[in-house]
């Protein structure tokens, strides 16, 4: 287990900060000048190495289960990033997604933590998502209802649909099997198996709302049998800001990837919502390949990697025993 917290946290920030430059770029635009290395300036105008409220919220996710498992501290911990206290790169925020903002917001009024997030159907963007990876750290040695339970509980502070929840769920599980070692496809092969019986078997959602997830999970959908995730072509990938579409995306590089750098650079190059898509990406391969697969000139270009270091460490010893 060495390593692992850094690596899915590191891979988490520097997927992000690849893709910061290049935010909104259409693929048509990217397949004509890819991303291959750390660029600065671009869409939000930030030095080389910046990560956006993606790695900025994964940190405060991080740093929050160093102190054990307190929704409200999290939620503070949101509220602290929010007002440019505590995990901004540079001291500003510069990049937040609407439902997010939101539910922070409400944090800010005193709302319950697990009541801010949006739960309707139009509040499925992939802002809990982005975030969810330090939480396996936490779960991996519950039973799964449990697990399924504090990952929507997590999810809700800013996502409170279960469409949200799910895709947390689906991409903490696939996590787990990893990080307790297995091959990636095997990983993947037993995670379709725990959440299709977890599903059938825990009346957690609808069937409509299972049926969703059909390309991650192979579900039948009517009578029809459904292409397996990872066969699919590039141009039936979508990489924009919905959730289901990020997670889609990122397992789709990451299983067609054999490096951490193929993988995070696929996820970037689709365009689009790309710190997001590199970000969610970054953290299930960081901690697959392991942080000495990730080049070290993208850790050290990396910003606050000194505390980001820091973070991992302390989390290491709370949770890693």
């Amino acid at each position: 287990m060495e390593n692992k917290v850094k690596a899915g946290i590191f891979g988490v920030c520097i997927g992000d900060a690849l893709g910061v430059p290049v935010e909104f770029r259409s693929r048509e635009q990217l397949k004509r000048s890819p991303v291959t290395k750390m660029r600065g300036l671009g869409t939000h105008h930030q030095p080389a190495g910046t990560w956006s409220d993606d790695g900025s919220l994964t940190l405060c996710l991080a740093d929050s289960l160093c102190n054990g498992y307190n929704l409200e501290d999290m939620a503070l911990k949101f509220l602290q990033w929010y007002n440019a206290e505590i995990w901004t790169p540079h001291g500003r925020v510069f990049d937040i997604g609407i439902a997010t903002s939101q539910a922070i917001y409400r944090i800010g009024k005193g709302v319950s933590p697990a009541l801010c997030g949006g739960s309707s159907e139009f509040d499925n963007g992939n802002g809990s998502l982005m975030r969810i990876i330090p939480l396996l750290f936490y779960i991996k040695d519950l039973p799964i209802e449990k697990r399924f339970d504090i990952t929507k509980e997590v999810s809700s502070v800013t996502h409170g649909h279960i469409r949200s929840a799910l895709a947390c769920f689906i991409y903490l599980e696939l996590a787990l099997e990893i990080l307790k070692g297995k091959e990636k496809w095997k990983a993947y092969r037993i995670m379709q198996e725990k959440v299709r019986h977890f599903l059938d078997h825990n009346p957690v959602c609808s069937q409509n709302e299972m049926d969703k997830f059909h390309r991650i999970l192979e579900l039948k959908v009517g009578e029809y049998d459904m292409a397996p995730l990872y066969t699919l072509q590039e141009d039936e990938i979508s990489s924009s800001g919905y959730v289901l579409h990020s997670l889609e995306a990122s397992l789709w590089c990451f299983l067609n990837s054999e490096t951490y750098a193929e993988a995070v650079l696929k996820a970037v190059n689709l365009g689009e919502d790309t710190d997001t898509t590199g970000a969610i990406t970054g953290g299930i391969a960081g901690i697959y390949y392991g942080f000495e697969n990730i080049p070290e000139e993208w850790i050290s270009e990396l910003v606050r990697n000194k505390d980001i270091e820091a973070l991992c460490e302390k989390l290491q010893k709370k949770l890693m025993k």
